[in-house]
């Protein structure tokens, strides 16, 4: 993969399409900047080469052709000027591709950085239109693509941008280049024994990516919602678990494949179980056999979190992507922490897979002991079922 090294951008104006959807609080506030500085030593690298710098990024999902003041990027801009430690402040455009955006680009000197507003305040940008793209490229001379987690989306900045920049004109940043190199390697070729601990709500949203893993590790941990569909394939009763009747088949397809194959299928053992989702609610540690009819599994329990530290102790490779229970509930996050702890543990390369895992990995403070946290969910669900990412072919095309 082409990054910014193998080009040359010395003194040129240089759009960067960042990855700035990072999570706030109620008053606005970033709550974790790490998708931000991810994103720094791309933008370092461009100052130290005198080049214009516009940065681009979309957050959550406004309404296109309207702007709202609590999807602005403007927190963004503050924070990013705290982190990168300038002299000069990061101009933030008022809109996109309008007046106020275009004059302000025109007056960008050497390491200068211009924000532009939240991409999706444009409805061109989820389309993939390429008036908008068009509009978007005519900023710069080079397009850098530095947003691993929105390379997966065919959207405008993302996808349709890369036509109006040849190959000499375009690359992957550091954090692209990084992600893609990391999950690369792991795939191909693991140090074994290689571990897959998949969790989350739904079977569906992973079920590709399941079937992908399957092929290619030694021992496979299922946690999470997604569970239930496994159990309930097995025959258990779920009582009023999260389930996906429509893919029991499935479910019991991988199980089968599985075996088969000789990989280690690990479902858990107990579950913490409720009435109903509340904080106030009464819970019980039971095994995965008894779940009342009335009830539901919202985490893993104990013994699970036992037997799953024991599958990791030999593991050399760990990749993980999803929680082990509705983590975001204090009650219900002990299965989540616990593994976080766990894989931390290990002596394992151990790459954790964006979005809600990063989140409970900063949650259990083990950030810093994983080898790698992905910046994007979503994406490298997509590396891990083989597929191509809209991002990365366009970055390859002329």
């Amino acid at each position: 993969m082409r990054t910014l090294k193998d080009i040359n951008i010395d003194g040129k104006r240089v759009f960067i399409r960042c990855d700035f959807n990072v999570p706030k609080d109620e008053f606005g506030n970033i709550t974790d900047d790490r998708r931000i500085r991810s994103a720094l030593q791309t933008i370092r690298y461009c100052i130290d080469r005198d080049c214009r710098i516009v940065l681009a990024s979309h957050y959550e999902r406004p309404e296109p052709g309207k702007y709202e003041e609590k999807y602005s990027l403007k927190p963004v801009a503050k924070r990013l000027h705290t982190l990168l430690k300038i002299k000069n402040e990061i101009l933030m455009a008022e809109d996109v591709v309008g007046p106020d955006a275009k004059a302000k680009a025109a007056q960008l000197e050497a390491g200068d950085i211009l924000l532009l507003e939240n991409l999706r305040f444009e409805a061109g940008e989820t389309q993939n239109d390429e008036a908008f793209a068009k509009e978007l490229a005519s900023f710069a001379d080079i397009y850098v693509n530095d947003a691993f987690g929105a390379c997966h989306r065919k959207h405008a900045s993302i996808h349709a941008i890369a036509k109006f920049f040849d190959r000499e004109h375009k690359a992957a940043g550091f954090l692209m280049g990084k992600e893609v190199n990391f999950f690369g390697k792991v795939l191909e070729n693991p140090v074994r024994p290689f571990v897959a601990v998949v969790g989350g709500s739904k079977v569906s949203g992973k079920l590709q990516a399941l079937t992908n893993l399957v092929n290619k590790v030694d021992k496979v941990i299922i946690g999470g919602g997604m569970a239930f569909t496994f159990l309930k394939a097995q025959g258990y009763e779920i009582g009023k678990s999260l389930v996906e009747d429509d893919l029991l088949d499935e479910a019991n397809k991988i199980m089968e494949k599985a075996y088969k194959l000789g990989v280690k299928f690990y479902l858990p053992v107990d579950f913490v179980v409720a009435p109903e989702f509340s904080e106030n609610t009464a819970v019980k540690y039971l095994p995965s056999q008894e779940i009342p009819k009335e009830w539901m599994g919202l985490d893993t329990g104990p013994a699970s979190s036992r037997l799953f530290r024991e599958v990791l102790n030999d593991a050399q490779t760990i990749i993980w992507n999803g929680p082990m229970g509705v983590y975001e509930m204090d009650k219900f996050s002990k299965g989540s922490i616990m593994m976080s702890h766990h894989i931390a543990e290990t002596h394992a390369t151990t790459i954790v897979g964006g979005g809600d895992t990063a989140d409970v990995a900063q949650r259990a403070g083990d950030v810093d002991e994983m080898t790698f946290v992905s910046t994007g969910g979503g994406a490298s669900l997509k590396l891990i079922e083989g597929e191509e990412l809209p991002g990365l072919t366009a970055l390859e095309l002329d």
